[in-house]
């Protein structure tokens, strides 16, 4: 293919992610979670809206279908525009006059609108970069796209906690979280026409035939059935945990808007810097010993969560920073590992093996940790001393993602390489190798979930 033609598409890509971020900051995260307060939304709904991303990933299937039939390119377009389209609905909801009732109703459809139709782009976005993108710089190409999107994330979601506390306080939260939905609207318009620049390759043409052979031929693979397992342990683990953290911040500890979006851009800040890093690490050793060194790091996270009161803020402070390096390098390696096992004419199946068994345990795991909190008391007991249902809730997350990085140990990928013993202490030499520039080659390709559709990054902190 033509080196400017792809130098250009792959600049569209990363001004196409910068602004899926910030559509993101205006509809998630913060906002989701400002809307379920505004509507009065308990912890069942909290969880429901938590387990959506993941419940949605029951529609890979049908992506992988869609793709291999219609084309990716066409397919991501379609779906990502009518996607980020979804929350029209939302600029109208605080002026209706209906029930508090139906308008949770429509806040959880047009989530699951917006996640079914993201899952659909997703299959169909992994596919076409995946052949776009040179597999020797997919590391550190996507390292350094996630850098500058995250770093426009951080400054967005920052900017909307800050507009929430406002809002808040003037007694005008419906106005503003209208104001989002409207934003998020425009710049989903802005970000399908970014998408829309760049080409499509066409390397391996994919032929349209459903047949159930390809959808069952991860499970007959021993590299994707052991990733598959590590995938539905760790998203178990997550689900457990991640849709509560905010909720948490805001009613446990008592952190305003303004603080919670300040905790959430130190941890985007922190991937941001390390993202490159880990990219270059990926290229020279291969996504399992990065994802495995990570996992280990990230039992940590929600004990420290627990450790955290209303007047002890440094565990979050520190989760913050170290989890997010961690998060980070996660992130690159979960992606980058399916797309080394997977055969490339049969990638849009094992991805949607990969994202529908992992979005099942997450939503599963969201929706009983939900249930659970709700039945628990106000202030239970653990070993004699008081604590909060949402604090067992994260140390029962600690103990499965323990159990994620035992299963982590049984991974398998192509050419992995371990990670020599100076990376922990001196990372600079241990990428001094892979500093060459993009014309070498790697050994290991590797890339990232993309921005178009959250899986990942999950939604845990």
């Amino acid at each position: 293919m033509s080196p400017g033609r792809l130098r250009r598409s792959l600049r569209a890509s990363v001004a196409e992610g910068v602004v899926a971020e910030c559509v993101m900051a205006c509809a998630g995260g913060a906002a989701i979670t400002g809307w379920a307060l505004y509507l009065g939304c308990g912890p069942f709904w909290v969880g429901l809206l938590g387990a959506l991303p993941f419940l949605a990933q029951l529609m890979q299937l049908p992506g992988a279908w869609l793709t291999t039939r219609f084309g990716a390119r066409r397919m991501a377009l379609l779906t990502v525009a009518l996607s980020r389209q979804a929350f029209l609905p939302l600029v109208v909801l605080p002026f209706l006059p209906v029930s508090p009732e139906t308008k949770r109703g429509v806040l959880v459809a047009v989530a699951a609108a917006h996640h079914g139709l993201g899952i659909l782009c997703n299959n169909a976005w992994v596919t076409w970069m995946g052949d776009l993108v040179p597999s020797r710089v997919r590391g550190r190409y996507f390292g350094r796209r996630t850098a500058i999107s995250t770093l426009t994330g951080a400054l967005a979601t920052f900017t909307t906690g800050t507009l929430l506390d406002g809002a808040r306080a003037s007694e005008r939260t419906g106005l503003a979280l209208a104001a989002l939905a409207f934003t998020a609207c425009v710049l989903g318009a802005l970000s399908t026409a970014l998408m829309a620049l760049k080409h499509d390759p066409a390397r391996h043409p994919l032929p349209g035939t459903f047949r159930a052979a390809r959808v069952l031929q991860p499970l007959r693979d021993a590299p994707a059935r052991r990733l598959l397992a590590y995938g539905m342990a760790w998203n178990a683990a997550l689900g457990l945990a991640g849709p509560f953290f905010t909720l948490y911040l805001l009613k446990d500890l008592k952190l305003g808007f303004t603080l919670v979006a300040l905790q959430g851009s130190s941890t985007a800040i922190a991937r941001m810097l390390a993202a490159p890093l880990w990219g270059r690490l990926i290229d020279r050793f291969g996504a399992r010993p990065v994802l495995r060194a990570c996992v280990l790091g990230l039992v940590l996270s929600p004990v420290l969560w627990v450790l955290a009161g209303p007047e002890r803020w440094w565990p979050i402070a520190l989760d913050a920073l170290l989890g997010g390096v961690l998060l980070s390098g996660h992130g690159l390696a979960a992606f980058a590992l399916p797309l080394a096992v997977a055969p490339a004419r049969e990638r849009p199946f094992y991805h949607a093996a990969f994202a529908m068994t992992g979005g099942a345990s997450f939503a599963l795991a969201s929706a009983a940790a939900g249930a659970l909190v709700q039945a628990l008391p106000p202030s239970p007991l653990l070993l004699g001393y008081p604590c909060t249902a949402l604090r067992l809730i994260f140390l029962l997350s600690a103990l499965a993602r323990g159990f994620a990085a035992l299963l982590s140990r049984q991974l398998l990928e192509p050419a992995a390489r371990a990670l020599p013993p100076s990376a922990s202490q001196s990372p600079h030499a241990a990428l001094a190798p892979a500093r060459a520039g993009y014309a070498q080659p790697r050994p290991q390709p590797g890339t990232i979930a993309p921005s178009v559709c959250p899986l990942p990054p999950p939604p845990a902190p």
